[in-house]
C-alpha cells in the first residue's frame, strides 16, 4: 500500500537542520518534497565537513535530505520568485526558516501565499519567535542550548555547562514541526482551511526540558547539572566497574529490592535506602556503598548479573557499537539509497510503510 502522506506536496525552503529534518521525515511518509536551494552554494550544510562520503558530499547534509527533489532558485530575482510562487501555489505545505520577515523580502509572505492558496499549510521555524526583540537573536542550535537552560543541566557540575553531542534543539524542533504540519493537514481535511504553523527553537527546547522545567515552574527548584546522576531517581546513573563504566537504572522500589539482593543484601536493612525518595536524599551515602562494591568486578559481570534478574543495566556504547547493537536486535538501522547510506526511519507501519525512493539531491545550476 502507499505511504500515508502519498499525494501531499511540500515546498521546502528550509536550510540547515530543523526544517530539513522535518521535511525528510514527511518525505519518508510519502510526501513529495521539493527542496529549494540558492544556486552555486545551496544549503549551508553542503559545506559542513569533514566528514564527507566517498563522493565528496557532506555527511551532515546527507543525514537530513533523502527522498527530496532539488530545485535551484535565486530568490533575489523576480523571475525565480515567480517560479517559487508557482511551486507554492501547487503545494499543500510550505516550510521555511528564513526568520521573521524573510519570506516577505522575496514577495512570498504568508498573507500573499494564503490568499492565492487558501488551503496552504505554512510552517515557519524561527530561533526565538517573532517579537521585535526575538528577531535580533540568531537562531543557532548551540546558542539555544545555552540560552534555554539545557546546557546548565548538562555536564559534570555547575562550573562545566556542556552542550549535548548532537544538535538536539534542531532535532526536537523538527519533530515538533512534523507534529504541527500533520495536525494542520488533519484540520484542513476536517474544516477545509489552511493555516500558519509557527515554531521556534527556544519554546521547543523548553518543552523538551519536561521534568526539569516542571521542577522550576511547579516546584520553584532551579535544576543544576548533576553529571550522570538523576535528580529524582536512585540508583539511576553511571558507575565504575573494575574495568570500565556501565549504567544502572533502578526505576522503583520493587526493582531496588531485587537489585540489592544481588549486589549487597545488607542494603535492604538500611533505612536510608528504603524508598526512592530516601535514596535520592541519601545519594552520597548510597553511591559510596555501591561504588566500592562495583569496583570489585568487571562491567560485564555486573551487567550479566543484573540483566538476569531484569534490572535495567547496560554498557556505554560508541556510535559504531550502537549500530552494531541495533543490527544484532534485528532493527535494520541502516538503509542504502542509490549508493548512499542513511539511518532508517524509526517508524514502522503494518500496512503503509515508509519509503526510501531517492538519495539527497545534487545541487543543480
Amino acid at each position: 500500500m502507499n505511504p500515508p502522506l502519498t499525494g501531499i506536496k511540500i515546498a521546502d525552503f528550509s536550510r540547515v537542520l530543523a526544517g530539513p529534518y522535518a521535511t525528510m521525515l514527511l518525505a519518508d511518509l510519502g510526501a513529495e518534497v521539493i527542496k529549494v536551494e540558492r544556486p552555486g552554494s545551496g544549503d549551508d550544510t553542503r559545506g559542513w565537513g569533514p566528514p564527507f562520503d566517498s563522493n565528496g558530499d557532506s555527511t551532515y547534509f546527507l543525514s537530513v535530505n533523502r527522498n527530496k527533489q532539488g530545485l535551484s532558485l535565486d530568490l533575489s530575482k523576480e523571475s525565480d520568485q515567480q517560479k517559487a510562487l508557482e511551486l507554492i501555489n501547487s503545494s499543500d505545505v510550505v516550510v521555511e526558516n528564513f526568520g521573521p520577515g524573510g519570506m516577505e523580502k522575496y514577495n512570498l509572505g504568508y498573507s500573499k501565499l494564503i490568499s492565492n492558496n487558501p488551503n496552504l499549510i505554512y510552517c515557519s521555524i524561527s530561533g526565538f519567535g517573532t517579537s521585535d526583540k526575538a528577531t535580533k537573536l540568531p537562531g543557532y542550535d548551540l546558542l539555544v542550548q545555552g540560552m534555554s537552560g539545557l546546557m546548565s543541566i548538562t555536564g559534570g557540575d555547575e562550573t562545566d555547562p556542556t552542550k549535548v553531542g548532537v544538535a538536539l534543539v534542531d532535532v526536537i524542533t523538527g519533530l515538533h514541526a512534523v507534529i504541527g504540519i500533520l495536525a494542520a493537514l488533519r484540520a484542513r481535511d476536517e474544516q477545509g482551511v489552511g493555516q500558519k504553523v509557527e515554531l521556534n527553537l527556544l519554546s521547543s527546547t523548553l518543552s523538551a526540558l519536561v521534568n526539569q522545567a516542571s521542577a522550576y515552574i511547579s516546584g520553584g527548584v532551579i535544576p543544576k547539572a548533576l553529571g550522570n546522576v538523576h535528580p529524582s531517581i536512585a540508583p539511576y546513573q553511571v558507575y565504575d566497574a573494575s574495568d570500565k563504566k556501565f549504567i544502572v537504572a533502578v526505576g522503583n522500589d520493587a526493582q531496588f529490592i531485587k537489585f540489592a539482593g544481588i549486589v549487597s543484601p545488607d542494603l535492604l536493612g538500611d533505612k536510608r535506602f528504603a524508598t526512592n525518595q530516601l535514596r535520592v536524599e541519601n545519594i552520597t551515602a548510597l553511591n559510596e556503598r555501591l561504588s566500592s562494591i562495583f569496583s570489585t568486578k568487571s562491567a560485564e559481570y555486573w551487567v550479566d548479573k543484573l540483566q538476569h534478574i531484569q534490572i535495567p543495566t547496560g554498557v556505554i556504547n560508541n556510535v559504531k557499537e550502537a549500530f552494531d547493537l541495533a543490527t544484532s536486535l534485528g532493527l535494520s538501522p541502516v538503509v542504502e539509497i542509490e549508493g548512499v547510506k542513511s539511518v532508517a526511519n524509526p517508524i514502522k507501519f503494518s500496512k503503509t510503510p515508509v519509503q526510501y525512493k531517492s538519495a539527497p539531491p545534487k545541487l543543480s545550476d
